[in-house]
Parts: C-alpha cells; sequence; structure tokens
C-alpha cells in the first residue's frame, strides 16, 4: 500500500471509531488504540503535505486563529418559530393547518426543542466546506475551523448516497453532565462557574481559537437539510437519512396522526424531560408532508406549517427590592423589577418585567413582597404572584409614575393603549439614546462602532440632540471625549458616511416610526417610491397599502405632520441619505395589483430579489409556493421542477421572462 493510500485508509477508519464512539455511544477500541491511529496519522500528513485534506479527522484538534469571523448570507433565511403554551393554542394551529392543507391529508412531525445554538452546515460532494451561526436570520458568521472540531459533525458523510450540495441545520449544545464536569474543573482551578450551558455554547463557538473549542465539550444535533436534488417528502425520512450520513438526531422524533397524539406525546416528554442528558424548552411540531409545507407558506417572520410548543418554566420565590421605570425609544414606560438574586432554569435571576400599570394593579404589588417569577416564554423573567400572606404590615404599594423620570413630562396613556408614554418624543434623553441605538443598529444604518456605550456618550456631551447630528460629526469633537481614540474616531466616521448607501426602506425603518418595523417599512418604500410621497399620503391614502392597518396609518400620518420631524427629514436629505426606493414607481405601478406570483429559476435581465422587487412595486404579492390561489408561476432559466409540476397540476400559468416583461410594459 502506498502512502497516499495509507493515509486514506487511516483516515477512513478513524472516522468510523469517532462515528461509533460519539454517534453511536458503542467504542468498538480503547481511547489508547484510537489516540495510536490519530497520532500515526497525524505523523503522516506532517510528512506529505501534498496530501492535504480538508475533511482528514486530524483537523479536530483545532489550532486555526481567526481573526474575525466573516458574514455569509444564507441561502434560505433561518426563520424562527411562533411559540404556544397551552393546548388551546395547539388546538387553534392545528385548525389552522386544517384549513391551509385544503383537504389534503397530513400528519405532524414532532421533535425536541433543543436548547442550543443554531447552526447550518455546508457540504460539497460530501465534505464539510462551511459552517455559519444563525446571526440574524439572514446572515451569520462563518466558523467553520470551530465546527471542524466538533466531533459529532461529520467532515465527511457517510455512504456515497449524497447530494453534490447539500446543507444541514442542526443545534449545538452541551450535555447537562459534561457542562456539569467543566464547572467542577473550573472550581479546582479557581475560576468562576458558567451560568448555564446554552450560554457557553453560544461563548464557546465565538472563539477565535479554534484549540479552544476543540476542548469543549461541543456537540451537535442535526434536524434538517436541503439540497437541490430533493428530499424526501416525508419529513421523518429526512431525519432518517441524517442519521444514515451519520449525524445524531437524538433519535426522539415521531410522527403523530392526529393532535391527539401530538397532545400525548408532548406530555410523555414534559415527564421525562428532568432524565434527558440535554437541555430541551419545549416540542418543536411541523407538518411532516413537504409538499404541503410548500403549499402553506411563510410569514415574514415564522413558517405557517410549524410551531414550538414551549414547556412552562419552572417558578422560583424570590423578595422584590425595588421597581425602576424604564424609558424606551418610542416613549414607552415600562416597570422593572429589581429582585434579591435568585437561580432560575439554570440562570441567576435579578430582574423581572412587570409590563404596564394595569400588571401592577393586578398583582397588588408591595415594597419587599415575596414574589413567584416564571421564565416562560419571556427574556426577561416576569412576576406571575404574590405572596401576599408574608407581606409586611408596614409595606409600601407601588404606584405607577404619572410623570416621566427622566424628563419630569406628564405622561399619557391613548384610549385602546396598555402602555403609558413620554410625549416629550424630542426632549426626553433616554427616548433619544434609544433612537439612535435603533438608527445605527445591524437591522437599519448598520454604523459600525455606534452602540449603545457610544450613544450615551454622544447624547450626553450634548454633541448630538437628533439623529441628523450624527451627520455634523467632526474628528475633532469625538477625540475630545473621554476614552475616544482616534482609531475608534475615525471608524465612526467611516462608518456614519458608508450608512448614506444604506438603502430606503432601511432608513425609513431606521426612524423610528411607532408600529413601522422591517416589513412595513419596506411595503410602504416600495409602494410609494420615495420620502416625499410617503409625506403627503393620508391616512385613506396609506390604508389602501396592502397589509397597513388604521393603528400604522395613523401613526405614519402623525409622524410626518410633526415639524420637528419635517426638518429632521430635509436635514438628512442634504447630507445624501437614500430617500427613493432603487425601483422607481412607473406608470404601471398599478399594473399587477391583486396579481400573487411565485419566482423561481435564473434571470437575464435581473437578479431574482430584483424581479420580485419590481413586482411588488406594481402592485403585485410574492409567495414562497405554488397554490390553487397564485397568479402566475414566473419561470426563469432552471425554474424548479416541483414548482413547474404543481403549477401545471393545479392549473396556474406559467410564464417566462419574456412574457413578464411584455406583461408589465
Amino acid at each position: 500500500m502506498n502512502i497516499q493510500d495509507r493515509i486514506e485508509s487511516l483516515r477512513e477508519e478513524i472516522r468510523q471509531h469517532n462515528h461509533n464512539y460519539y454517534v453511536l455511544a458503542q467504542p468498538t477500541i480503547s481511547d489508547f488504540e484510537f489516540d495510536k491511529l490519530l497520532k500515526t496519522l497525524e505523523e503522516l500528513e506532517a510528512k506529505h503535505p501534498e496530501f492535504y485534506s480538508a475533511d482528514s479527522p486530524t483537523l479536530r484538534v483545532g489550532g486555526k486563529v481567526t481573526k474575525e469571523f466573516p458574514n455569509f448570507f444564507h441561502i434560505r433565511p433561518m426563520l424562527s418559530l411562533g411559540n404556544s403554551y397551552s393546548k388551546e393554542d395547539l388546538t387553534e394551529f392545528d385548525e389552522q393547518i386544517q384549513k391551509l392543507a385544503e383537504d389534503s391529508p397530513y400528519t405532524y412531525i414532532l421533535e425536541h426543542k433543543f436548547d442550543g445554538v443554531s447552526l447550518s452546515l455546508h457540504y460539497e460532494e460530501g465534505v464539510l466546506i462551511r459552517a455559519v451561526t444563525r446571526g440574524d436570520g439572514v446572515k451569520g458568521d462563518e466558523i467553520t475551523a470551530n465546527a471542524r472540531t466538533i466531533r459529532t459533525i461529520p467532515l465527511k458523510l457517510l455512504g456515497d448516497n449524497h447530494p453534490k450540495e447539500l446543507e444541514v441545520r442542526g443545534e449545538v449544545l452541551i450535555h447537562k453532565g459534561a457542562f456539569i464536569q467543566l464547572n467542577e474543573q473550573r472550581i479546582a482551578e479557581g475560576q468562576p462557574t458558567y451560568k448555564n450551558p446554552r450560554n457557553t455554547t453560544a461563548g464557546t463557538l465565538k472563539k477565535q481559537d479554534s484549540s479552544f473549542v476543540a476542548n469543549r465539550p461541543l456537540v451537535f444535533y442535526g434536524y434538517d437539510y436541503t439540497s437541490e436534488e430533493g428530499r424526501h417528502n416525508q419529513d421523518h425520512k429526512n431525519i432518517e437519512q441524517l442519521e444514515q450520513w451519520g449525524f445524531q438526531t437524538g433519535n426522539t422524533h415521531a410522527v403523530a396522526q392526529n393532535l391527539e397524539e401530538l397532545l400525548q406525546y408532548i406530555e410523555k416528554w414534559e415527564g421525562l424531560r428532568p432524565e434527558l442528558d440535554y437541555e430541551i424548552d419545549g416540542i418543536v411540531i411541523k407538518v411532516n408532508q413537504l409538499d404541503l409545507r410548500k403549499q402553506m407558506g411563510s410569514t415574514s417572520k415564522a413558517p405557517r406549517w410549524a410551531i414550538a410548543y414551549k414547556y412552562k418554566a419552572q417558578g422560583a420565590i424570590t423578595q422584590l427590592e425595588s421597581v425602576d421605570f424604564q424609558i424606551g425609544r418610542t416613549g414607552k414606560i415600562t416597570p422593572v423589577a429589581n429582585l434579591k438574586p435568585v437561580l432560575l432554569a439554570g440562570t441567576t435571576v435579578k430582574r423581572a418585567s412587570i409590563h404596564n400599570a394595569d400588571e401592577i394593579e393586578r398583582l397588588g404589588l408591595h415594597l419587599h413582597d415575596f414574589v413567584m417569577v416564571e421564565k416562560g416564554g419571556e427574556i426577561i423573567p416576569k412576576i406571575v404572584s404574590v405572596l401576599s400572606d408574608r407581606r409586611a404590615e408596614d409595606a409600601k404599594a407601588v404606584h405607577f409614575l404619572t410623570h416621566c423620570p427622566a424628563c419630569e413630562t406628564e405622561l399619557t396613556k391613548e384610549e385602546g393603549e396598555a402602555n403609558h408614554f413620554c410625549p416629550n418624543s424630542h426632549g426626553c434623553p433616554p427616548q433619544l439614546k434609544g433612537r439612535i441605538e435603533h438608527f445605527a443598529g445591524r437591522k437599519t444604518m448598520d454604523i459600525n462602532g455606534l452602540g449603545t456605550e457610544i450613544a450615551n456618550q454622544l447624547v450626553d456631551a450634548g454633541l448630538v440632540k437628533n439623529i441628523a447630528d450624527l451627520y455634523d460629526l467632526t474628528y475633532e469633537a469625538l477625540v475630545s471625549l473621554e476614552r475616544f481614540g482616534e482609531t475608534s474616531a475615525q471608524n465612526l466616521l467611516t462608518g456614519i458616511e458608508e450608512s448614506k448607501q444604506v438603502a430606503f426602506e432601511k432608513v425609513l425603518f431606521a426612524l423610528g416610526i411607532r408600529y413601522v418595523g422591517a416589513t412595513v417599512a419596506k411595503k410602504l418604500a416600495r409602494h410609494f417610491g420615495s420620502i416625499d410621497a410617503l409625506m403627503k399620503a393620508d391616512e385613506e391614502t396609506l390604508g389602501n397599502v396592502h397589509d397597513i392597518g388604521p393603528r400604522i396609518a395613523e401613526s405614519v400620518v402623525a409622524f410626518f405632520s410633526s415639524e420637528k420631524n419635517r426638518i429632521l427629514i430635509q436635514r438628512l436629505q442634504a447630507k445624501g441619505l437614500q430617500f427613493k426606493a432603487n425601483i422607481e414607481k412607473s406608470a404601471n405601478s398599478d399594473k399587477l395589483t391583486g396579481k400573487s406570483f411565485v419566482i423561481s429559476g435564473k434571470f437575464r435581465s435581473r437578479g431574482r430579489e430584483e424581479m420580485k422587487a419590481l413586482v411588488e412595486s406594481m402592485g403585485g404579492s410574492i409567495k414562497s409556493s405554488v397554490s390553487k390561489k397564485t397568479s402566475f408561476l414566473l419561470a426563469g432559466d432552471d425554474a424548479g421542477a416541483s414548482k413547474v409540476k404543481k403549477a401545471e397540476k393545479v392549473g396556474v400559468t406559467i410564464i417566462s421572462e419574456e412574457e413578464f416583461l411584455k406583461m408589465i410594459s
């Protein structure tokens, strides 16, 4: 056997032993024998670098140092799931699925909702080439060197029946037992312990030295994959396919024929949950049939064919010490409880949300009350009840404020609103700081170097009194600030200058108009085409835009009716920000109103996203999958065969790029 064959043989043997040990938990050789094989391979590869391979097991030891993780745009968005917390929620979901299925038979695939960190793995010819974190769902950090050190991630897929290109999605986590051992080791070394497995996992994956990651007990559980070569129509078979390729899946998934079986599965694992070696916070419920998923589609945030059932978090009793009133960028006042620290679901809790004045009244809250706190579906834990029988006789009741704690303006509460607001939108410092932070965020103007601390510093120094002032900042003014060096000053100015190229829809979102999120801003930008046209629109005109309700219309009109806001827009326009959509409205801007399109394939005149934007600019709507209600399938080169087949089956008109261009001319 020649050297190259010997190296390949060793690699294959070690891969199989890795799979037996880490995935199947059925080792066939001792650790000593495994280490000898690995050492032999390392020595041969060192002597013969010409036989380097990206899928070699020796890469699992890490050692690569990454200065920064490049961004990678996901081939398909990593959407989050809607949450449910009761049998009633699930019954409502099941009824919705029945309607969306349009009499087609369906089942549910049920899986554990791992409390880990999402990861997307890309394979070519069966070899791992890229690993990307979830990020904001559209793009994430490429952490391939770190992912290669996780031994339950195959560097090369088992078997030979895998697609040429493949994306596998799953969760990275640390088992409970391994987490306890990790903390015991840190105690022995005199280091502080970690709070919980999930945060530790997330922090580990961000490390820039992959040898550090290699020493952490991370595991990967796969739950989904996609490829151009297709998948099984029933998703439980796709999970079984992942196992055949060498992935760990947990082997706990099940198929439910109906709502009753779904509820039985949830109840079963709620009882067994403490016995699992990994943390789960619920159950993922998905329609099992992939063709139905395409038919059902997704909203801008989540698929319609899936939901997560969240298990009720265990509560903890602690004592209320005080209540702060936080002021958001829109002026909303939110009471937050400061608590005596208590351990809850692996995390030390010191603060809890109280939401609003009505909640304070419902709880009958008094200072120094003993309270029950839960996490539930909240990022910040919430107070769910008060142990009034343990209250001191002289305890003082908690009352909601009448005036803003920052600027002393009298608070307002509009009819139908649950929250109080500070109306001093231009003079209240916390609102200004919040708006600047929102304006500069990654999903808005993406100004590098302008986070919470810098926003606070700029406002406190009097350099910025509104978002337009950011574009008047000078190098001299910035370097005069405490802890502001020459490099950080120049980086901030560069980030501000580069933000002038951000698209109109993001600028509109960045303005911070109440109820105008990213999706609404996109609809408004594409419908009106420019800020000038939008500012002239009245509530009736706005209400005619698809998905724009009365509350949004009223808020937009109120924002642009303010003289201060109009002056602000004028200043930003003068500084060169983008206040026109990339696709100008034309005389045919309403030509596609009422028509829905599914777009598939590649186009010669425009990219696919530009084609979608063109449809929307003319009043049409974009759908993710073909159904009986679809008006047209716009099919470019290499259009998806399944979409074409479905369109033919349900009688949807299929048009070419040339036919579409004639339609809109």
